[in-house]
């Protein structure tokens, strides 16, 4: 049934003043300032009080850390002592508990703006063998858009990495898994709801031959891949260390330096290192408020981008930022850039495409991203009437300076996932209670 979204308050399209109309999963037709659809309308959604923007894309994420928020024995750390003293927190996870974490970050990210996600679930412990297929059940059940990925970790403590024995795998039962969820979900062309792709979770946790064989699977499967690279200074040191080399000299080393990748973080890198991402077409997704909250630095977008790179927008994991609100990372992107490069290098237009177009090309996808002809119905609509937007003048420009956090709207594949600011058919206040409830039990146990 094709849906007029009529005369929005702002769009962020070019010629759709008078809005958009959309048709099952796709827009089919762009009205300009004044004029009707041609096409045959048969509802029509009022949008007069509503900035449209894409819908948001998550480029980095890890679902079950919204069980632990703001734990104090892992607050005021750097990223290697807050990873030591949240791991034994972690292998206690239970299926109940994951499906219960998985939930509240997807609803999370949904209430901002988030139409698209990307997990990177990494930590197995026994009884969780089936961590993957829990996430696929929850963005079916709230009509997510998903890229999840089967994360891996077989390096620990006791053979010269960082993770304890509890939370790895051996290689073989990773890629035989690896596999599995593959076959099992991924779904392949334009309109997936589903996809699968393959992450072992740095390098400080994986061993090298199993960097190298996940890349030769994800080839020959045609699925993604995706680590956390040039996070820390920790990191490079241990490269060098343990490999000999920079962090980005042993991700070419094993097979990962192509246009298949795209990794979290990227944080330092030299000048001659940007050039070779950027002629890979290896990805990068940007997560300021991770870095900022464990110091990690900054990543150097702007240089990423002038190199012909590609930049998209996580909110990373909710035990470093704490918070699974895409809309506030825009915010956050749009200050930190500012403070490193400039007010005049920077605007809100730019942190706004880091986490769709940039997001979208992240994710090699090019059915989303954007408000044009023929791509996916995935739209956040924001209603500017709280006291923070009191006074405003360019009503895009307000959502981010102004501190936007809550979507009036949500549309993904042509369907509305959240109306008047709500989940149609999800108890917040329930879930609220028996995720905190998971949480305290997870992080009392000895």
């Amino acid at each position: 049934m094709a849906t007029w979204i009529k005369e929005p308050l702002a769009i962020l399209a070019d010629d759709a003043g008078g809005g958009l109309v959309v048709d099952g999963a796709q827009i089919i037709e762009l009205v300009p300032s004044g004029g009707r659809p041609t096409a045959d309308v048969k509802a029509t959604v009022d949008a007069s009080r509503h900035v449209v923007l894409p819908g948001l894309i998550n480029t980095h994420h890890h679902f079950y850390q919204t069980l632990t928020r703001a734990v104090p024995a892992a607050m005021n750390q750097e990223l290697f002592g807050w990873l030591t003293t949240l791991y034994p927190i972690w292998s206690r996870l239970t299926p109940e508990s994951l499906r219960l974490a998985v939930r509240v970050a997807m609803a999370e990210l949904m209430l901002s703006g988030c139409t698209t996600t990307t997990d990177h679930h990494y930590v197995f412990p026994g009884g969780l063998e089936d961590a993957v297929d829990v996430e696929v059940d929850e963005a079916r059940s709230l009509g997510m858009r998903v890229v999840l990925t089967r994360g891996s970790m077989n390096l620990s403590v006791a053979d010269g990495g960082l993770p304890p024995e509890a939370v790895v795998q051996d290689h073989d039962t990773i890629l035989a898994d690896s596999q599995r969820v593959i076959a099992a979900h991924h779904q392949h062309g334009e309109g997936a709801m589903i996809q699968i792709a393959l992450a072992p979770c740095s390098p400080f946790s994986v061993t090298r031959e199993l960097m190298a064989d996940t890349a030769a699977l994800a080839e020959k499967a045609d699925v993604l891949l995706h680590t956390h690279l040039a996070e820390t200074r920790d990191e490079d040191a241990f490269c060098q260390e343990i490999f000999g080399c920079r962090p980005l000299d042993y991700l070419s080393d094993v097979g990962w330096l192509s246009d298949r990748v795209w990794l979290a973080h990227g944080i330092h890198f030299d000048d001659t290192e940007l050039s070779r991402l950027a002629a890979a077409k290896t990805a990068i997704s940007h997560c300021p408020c991770s870095n900022m909250v464990l110091a990690s630095g900054q990543c150097r977008v702007l240089e990423m981008e002038e190199a012909g790179g590609l930049v998209g927008l996580g909110v990373d994991g909710s035990a470093s930022q704490d918070s699974s609100n895409l809309m506030q990372e825009v915010r956050q992107a749009l200050l930190l850039q500012r403070l490193q490069y400039g007010s005049s290098r920077v605007d809100h237009r730019a942190a706004i495409r880091w986490a769709t177009e940039g997001s979208a090309a992240c994710l090699r996808r090019s059915d989303l991203g954007n408000i044009a002809l023929g791509k996916q119905a995935d739209l956040a609509m924001f209603a500017l009437d709280e006291l923070r937007f009191s006074g405003h003048g360019d009503p895009i420009a307000a959502l981010v300076h102004c501190g936007a956090y809550k979507a009036d709207r949500v549309m993904i594949a042509g369907r509305w996932t959240v109306i008047d600011g709500q989940i149609p058919g999800l108890d917040i206040p329930a879930l609220i209670a028996a995720h905190q409830n998971a949480a305290r039990s997870l992080q009392a146990a000895p």
